[in-house]
């Protein structure tokens, strides 16, 4: 049985980059289903709605998968281990659940339609980029 001990000083900077680019794709999810609805309806609510209702589904499971990765490796008998896993899965389950399906939809309702505006000149220089 191992004691308590320091966090060693390179975890929290390790645990914040692979946690900033998990969460990247859980926004790009989102946000980018949201915009596709917004492009086609021009309604604030229903793009918000459907990008969540179309999206929040793989959020959820992704999140659910990483998180059941992460926590089976507590039992390892590492502590640096031991700590990436249950900093990675706190972390997950916190922003998968909480900041992406709840607080992100929330303030996109909340802001309206000023969150997709666009500078002219910059709609003009931005390709025009459509899956069917």
């Amino acid at each position: 049985m191992s004691g308590t001990g320091p966090i060693l000083p390179f975890l929290p900077v390790m645990v914040f980059a692979i946690l900033f680019d998990l969460s990247m794709d859980y926004q790009v999810f989102l946000v980018s289903r949201m915009k596709e609805e917004w492009e086609k309806t021009g309604d604030n609510r229903l793009s918000v709605l459907n990008g969540l209702a179309g999206s929040g589904k793989v959020v959820v499971v992704a999140a659910s998968i990483m998180s059941a990765v992460f926590i089976s490796f507590v039992p390892t008998p590492i502590d640096t281990i031991k700590l990436f896993s249950v900093a990675l899965t706190a972390a997950v389950l916190i922003d998968a659940f909480i900041v992406r399906l709840v607080l992100v939809p929330s303030l996109m309702t909340l802001l309206g339609k000023s969150k997709w505006y666009l500078p002219k000149w910059l709609n003009k220089v931005l390709p025009k980029i459509t899956l069917e």
